[in-house]
């Protein structure tokens, strides 16, 4: 537990997909301003690089292997964490998958399955069991990462618009169950971030799965892709973490049930 007084002191967050960009970003973040620290992945090995990347701050940090599409798995898990850290008082459910690119009449039906799995009953598994703590000390901040392609359904990504439009409407649903346990659950939406391994995915994956909406030369993708943001950039992963503290901090404490864009104006 970290000696000096900060923000998010004596609380404890869980954060899933933690290995990944955005988890890590924000789970330093969180770090930073005092938060105790369960960390949850698929990947071990890349969690245990997270853990040492966030070594010097003076909070706990606790890894767990985890399959966020297993109830069982993350039941278990997330009792583990609560035993051992004694509380959990923030969720960044953030664990997800991108999924194939085509257009819906040729979307490989197996994908559209495993998107599925992980991005809604993933985050629905997630929800429910910290929830479930959280309903016992009559506390809890969950924050769910969405994303514009849920807000404005993206061609070629049948089934990652179509989970990130079941999380926005997961999140309002859970934001009503959950009100009455002094409970708030509160959704972003990062619209084009970069630069990096997910921008270049996406990019490449657009121009090859051909449309009227893009290039086949993922140079021209980019260039279109920036064209339709108001800011005329691509975001920052850095971007990202300010605006989940917000939502899990005392600043936001009227706040349920909200989709917040990250998006530059989109």
């Amino acid at each position: 537990m970290s000696s000096t007084a900060q923000p998010f002191s004596h609380r404890v967050a869980l954060v899933t997909g933690a290995a990944g960009n955005i988890g890590l970003a924000c789970a330093e973040r969180l770090a930073a301003m005092g938060a105790d620290l369960a960390l949850l992945d698929l990947n071990g090995e890349k969690l245990e690089q997270a853990r040492a990347s966030l070594s010097q701050h003076d909070v706990r940090i606790t890894t767990h292997t985890c399959d966020v599409s297993d109830s069982e798995q993350v039941g278990s898990v997330v009792d583990g964490v609560a035993a051992e850290m004694g509380q959990i008082d923030f969720l960044f459910n953030n664990a997800g998958y991108q999924g194939a690119f085509a257009p819906v009449q040729d979307y490989p039906a197996d994908d559209f399955a495993r998107v599925m799995n992980i991005n809604v009953c993933g985050m629905f598994n997630v929800l429910q069991h910290v929830s479930r703590h959280m309903i016992a000390r009559r506390f809890g901040r969950i924050v769910n990462t969405a994303s514009m392609a849920g807000v404005q359904g993206p061609p070629n990504m049948a089934a990652y618009g179509a989970s990130k439009f079941a999380v926005i409407g997961l999140t309002q649903v859970a934001a009503k169950d959950l009100a009455p346990y002094n409970i708030r659950v509160n959704a972003i939406s990062p619209a084009f971030m970069g630069p990096g391994m997910m921008w270049d995915r996406q990019v490449t994956l657009q121009a090859e799965a051909g449309s009227q909406y893009f290039s086949r030369d993922p140079k021209e993708v980019a260039r279109q892709m920036i064209d339709s943001v108001p800011m005329r950039r691509y975001g920052s992963i850095e971007e990202i973490p300010g605006v989940v503290a917000f939502l899990l901090g005392d600043d936001s404490s009227y706040m349920t049930g909200v989709n917040l864009p990250i998006s530059g104006g989109i």
